[in-house]
């Protein structure tokens, strides 16, 4: 069953990809992200004495579609779980949508201005949708973590994977999927969350109309998908 959903949900996601995504909405999205992100930091910044929870991904992060992303999105659940935990913990959503591989390796060193404790890392899935190499995903996934680590010792990586649509063909499919097997074997202070999309991708009621993005309860599950190998990172 898990199989059929992954394949339903990615068959979705590559038929709708073209009809949601033309230059200008991209170019508006990318704009309104920025400024959530840099509200996001400045927010940070305002905060004294709480360690940082960067997440850095692409408009599944972001929370795109939802009618508040910065109350609604998984990071922001996560968030609010925090801080009902009285933990001294402060998200940074730093998600942007349409982005890839490539272009997260080219924002973490300003995202990393700031002091990072733990970084979740979703990042792949637009690689996928795009067909591109999965060995150049696999090096700029690598980067992004070894740049994170050579600024910060100490910081905890959560590397979030994500599947490929089924008509790419059996041989991507499955290196894609590899890449984030191989990233988590070979970094062992790496922990793998296997599929972020996990009880979400492939159910209608689920996900918006695009069949690409969750609603709002979808935001919450993958809210304790990630909270399940987060938590355990948290210290009060």
């Amino acid at each position: 069953m898990r199989h059929i959903s992954y394949c339903l949900f990615a068959i979705m996601l590559c038929t709708a990809i073209w009809s949601c995504e033309n230059e200008a909405k991209k170019k508006q999205q990318r704009q309104t992200d920025s400024l959530a992100r840099r509200d996001s930091i400045n927010k940070v910044n305002e905060t004294k004495g709480k360690k940082t929870i960067l997440f850095l991904g692409n408009s599944l992060t972001y929370g795109f579609g939802l009618d508040d992303p910065q109350e609604n999105s998984f990071p922001a659940v996560i968030q609010k779980r925090i801080d009902s935990l009285l933990l001294p913990y402060k998200v940074v959503n730093a998600g942007l949508s349409g982005e890839t591989t490539t272009g997260g390796r080219e924002r973490i060193n300003w995202l990393l201005k700031q002091k990072v404790d733990i970084m979740v890392l979703e990042l792949g899935g637009n690689d996928g949708l795009r067909g591109q190499s999965t060995k150049v995903m696999e090096e700029n996934l690598q980067e992004i973590m070894d740049i994170a680590r050579r600024r910060y010792k100490s910081i905890k990586i959560l590397l979030a994977g994500m599947e490929a649509p089924p008509n790419m063909g059996p041989q991507y499919t499955t290196s894609f999927r590899n890449v984030y097997k191989k990233l988590a074997e070979k970094n062992e202070a790496v922990t793998l969350i296997p599929f972020i999309l996990e009880g979400v991708g492939g159910k209608p009621e689920l996900n918006q109309n695009d069949g690409i993005h969750p609603t709002g309860e979808g935001h919450q599950i993958m809210a304790n998908t990630v909270w399940k190998y987060l938590e355990k990172f948290l210290e009060k």
